[in-house]
């Protein structure tokens, strides 16, 4: 039994090293506070509950099943990883070039910003804000190594629901908690970490998509050094 439970500690331990910084609650909540301009704290709340739910459906599946829905569709990591790289990448330079919102702009009325908010929260809140290609590429390779036993079938199990829900928690708490340390930093404060956040989304963009293309361009190049091989 006690073996068990240190190897299940280990393996959650895994999971959560591998993925919680790629996540990045953190770094993530600026931009989760601009996205959410003019909702109240009622519904931020309500958001980050919603968020945190998806993130943890989808670094699960990813976990448990993502090898088998990228075998499914003959794709492989890099090929997500440089689609989904280019996703953040957009959503790090709409971040970083947008000018901040007018009052024209903001929503009407608090149900109104509500209604808009809510229909963000998979895309882009969960989407590629909180849980990206990067993310998911790392959650599919950590659960890569599938169980030939009942004992590890279980224990993957309970470390991949167990990784998903700390990780998933972590979000819930920092989004939650986002606007009261928002307003303690000030307009001026929110606005340069926001930029900061930005250009660090844009950055780990780049470089998710990159990662890919260098594998895909490591994959291409093999056949080429196998022909040219003597015999």
């Amino acid at each position: 039994m006690q073996t068990f439970v240190t190897q299940l500690i280990g393996m959650v331990l895994l999971i959560i090293g591998a993925i919680l910084p790629i996540v990045n609650p953190l770094g993530d909540a600026p931009i989760f506070l601009a996205l959410t301009h003019g909702c109240d704290e009622r519904t931020r709340r309500e958001l980050a509950g919603h968020i945190a739910f998806y993130s943890f459906f989808l670094l699960l599946g990813s976990i448990l099943i993502g090898s088998f829905v990228l075998r499914l569709f003959d794709l492989s990591i890099p090929v997500v990883q440089v689609a989904g790289g280019a996703v953040v990448c957009a959503m790090g330079w709409k971040l970083l070039s947008d000018n901040p919102a007018k009052p024209h702009e903001i929503p009407v009325d608090a149900e109104q910003a509500r209604h808009i908010a809510m229909g963000q929260a998979f895309y882009p809140l969960t989407m590629p804000l909180s849980v990206d290609a990067g993310a998911i590429a790392i959650a599919i390779t950590v659960g890569a190594n599938h169980a030939h036993t009942v004992k590890y079938a279980l224990l993957q199990l309970l470390a991949a629901v167990m990784g998903a829900f700390i990780i998933a928690l972590s979000l819930l708490f920092t989004y939650r908690y986002a606007e009261p340390v928002g307003r303690r930093l000030g307009p001026t404060g929110m606005t340069i970490i926001l930029r900061l956040s930005a250009f660090i989304t844009l950055c780990i963009g780049v470089g998710i998509t990159w990662d890919g293309a260098k594998s895909l361009l490591e994959q291409l190049a093999a056949p080429s050094v196998l022909s040219a091989a003597p015999f």
